[in-house]
């Protein structure tokens, strides 16, 4: 169930704006809401990564663990996090234009549960007031390194 979308160009090639956003260290300065990265895997990026990303909402420090579910490098990636009958799947489409590279992103959720069920508009709000300008922070993190 698609419950955000977004779309952005960032003015630099693929291949440095795919690096970056698959560099999951660099969240906390690019998410409002995520105050901490810990890898879990080693090597790089790939199908089955995981990594733990806490977030501090509402004064309250959440940690999930986030797993890499689609990796085609300089294309595409997808993630996936599952909390208390809340899935989380976040998808991203790299496309290189004259521009620059256009940024596609696709959020979804999924509720399990009758409570999860009758909240699901509530934390829809939450969660895309949380990210609904993460791609912002990607395209200035970008444009204003180097």
């Amino acid at each position: 169930m698609t419950f955000m979308t977004q779309t952005i160009v960032i003015k630099k090639p693929v291949e440095e704006v795919f690096e970056a956003a698959t560099t999951f260290e660099n969240s906390p300065q690019i998410m409002d809401a995520v105050v901490g990265v810990e890898l879990l895997s080693d090597g790089p990026v790939q199908e089955g990564y995981q990594f733990k990303e806490t977030r501090e909402i509402k004064g309250r420090k959440v940690s999930s663990v986030i797993t890499v579910t689609h990796f085609d490098k300089n294309k595409a990636y997808s993630v996936r996090s599952v909390q208390q009958g809340l899935d989380l799947r976040y998808h991203y489409t790299f496309t290189e234009t004259t521009e620059g590279t256009r940024v596609d992103f696709r959020g979804e959720m999924i509720t399990e549960g009758l409570r999860n069920k009758l909240a699901s508009p509530f934390l829809k709000k939450i969660i895309q007031k949380e990210d609904q300008d993460h791609l912002k922070h990607l395209k200035n993190f970008i444009e204003t390194s180097n």
